[in-house]
């Protein structure tokens, strides 16, 4: 019984450990875009990087974009895939822009 409590502890440590690894970019260097086309990117999403930086292997990219809402983008670099995206609307805002089914409908 004491040996199955650590064998348990290392179980749980395993798994939540590979629980939040899926959330890291696994691209490995020698495939990864260069910054100024990570830059590039996001200016053709309409947003204005204001700071680009790697983080657990992805490009995080902080800005505004062009209603002046705060977005925080999360680029896997090689593919340049967005992998996460949060913006914080600022008042009277029209989310539409990030909704595409909205999008569509107001079309």
């Amino acid at each position: 019984m004491n040996l199955s409590i650590p064998v348990t502890a290392a179980l749980t440590l395993a798994a939540s450990t590979l629980a939040y690894a899926d959330n890291d970019c696994l691209s490995p260097m020698s495939e990864w875009q260069p910054r100024e086309a990570v830059t590039r990117y996001v200016t053709e999403l309409g947003i204005t990087a204001e700071r680009l930086r790697v983080d657990d292997g992805c490009y995080e990219v902080r800005g505004l974009d062009a209603d002046g809402n705060r977005v925080e983008l999360e680029i896997e670099p090689a593919t340049l895939a967005i992998q996460k995206l949060e913006v914080s609307f600022q008042p009277q805002a029209d989310p539409a822009r990030y909704l595409p089914r909205a999008r569509a409908a107001a079309q």
